[in-house]
């Protein structure tokens, strides 16, 4: 494969067409063990990422490793200048970019602020299993970390140190908003786990409404055990239900399980994203897409997050 560990595509590179130099290929690549053989044979060592990439079989170190970038990266000479690394660091660590299903930026409209603030917040945190904080803030679980919801000054809290902040998180902001405006009835969970397109709604979840799952192809189609580092850093409860497989919880009662066929020579690797049929009550089918888009990303930021 033309792209090395670290990132440069080296079907670009004018050496690789005159055969001076060969790709390193991905860390987990067996033209990564012979490139590595070859500089040690050659040089007398070997480059400190492409060693790292492949001892931690890892494919591509800016998407595979969350602790890109790293001092492997810092330390060297190349291939990235600081500055490229810095920004790399820096985005990295901001929320990504939230969209709706038409591509349009997300944002919270104040009339559903407004609405919520007519509901009852202690009946609604008995429906959810939302703690109430004061008459006007709830705390709910998101995945694997507290959330607060601050309806007198409309926005989402995160706590940083001792102190809880606002969280630009427009997705979740939104979805949650929903969420608590049409919640009415304690639901069942896990009585009757469907896919999108078993959903009253299903027409919608096609073309650009499609759920977004080949990014996590890309990440962890060849990494069952990167999946699975990821799911649990987010607190998810393994289940019997493919390769591998995730019930993940980003509100205390509203579940998604997300399954992750491997692929092999015969089939590709497959993703399914299921969940409980009673969320279509409480979330329109932009919501929901929302929803499993918000947990997704989480599931790319991974651990390093």
């Amino acid at each position: 494969m033309p792209t090395a560990a670290c990132g440069i595509n080296c079907d670009v590179c004018k050496l690789n067409l005159l055969v001076t130099c060969s790709s390193c290929g991905p860390g987990k690549s067996l033209q990564a063990k012979k490139k590595l053989a070859a500089q040690q044979r050659l040089l007398g060592g070997t480059c400190s990422i492409l060693a790292c990439a492949n001892m931690n079989r890892i494919d591509y170190c800016m998407r595979d490793c969350n602790q890109f970038p790293c001092e492997n990266f810092s330390t060297g000479l190349y291939p990235y200048s600081q500055g490229f690394l810095n920004m790399q660091k820096r985005r990295l660590q901001e929320r990504p970019p939230a969209y709706a299903p038409d591509g349009s930026r997300v944002n919270v409209a104040p009339a559903h602020w407004e609405d919520l603030r007519q509901k009852d917040i202690n009946a609604v945190c008995n429906l959810t299993l939302f703690t109430p904080v004061t008459p006007d803030q709830a705390m709910f679980r998101f995945l694997n970390e507290d959330v607060i919801i601050d309806i007198e000054n409309f926005c989402l809290k995160r706590k940083d140190g001792d102190q809880w902040v606002v969280s630009e998180d427009p997705l979740l902001e939104l979805v949650t908003v929903l969420y608590l405006i049409n919640v009415d009835d304690i639901y069942p969970m896990g009585k009757d786990i469907v896919g999108v397109k078993d959903l009253k709604e299903a027409h919608f979840f096609q073309g650009p409404h499609a759920l977004r799952t080949d990014p996590l192809l890309k990440r962890y189609g060849d990494d069952l055990e990167g999946f699975r580092q990821a799911a649990e850093f987010l607190a998810g409860e393994p289940k019997d239900m493919a390769d591998a497989a995730y019930r993940l919880s980003p509100y205390p009662r509203i579940n998604l399980y997300f399954l992750l066929w491997q692929g092999d020579e015969e089939f590709s690797p497959q993703v399914s994203v299921l969940l409980d049929r009673p969320i279509e009550r409480v979330l329109a089918a932009d919501a929901i897409w929302a929803l499993i888009n918000r947990v997704t990303t989480a599931l790319l930021e991974g651990p390093g997050k």
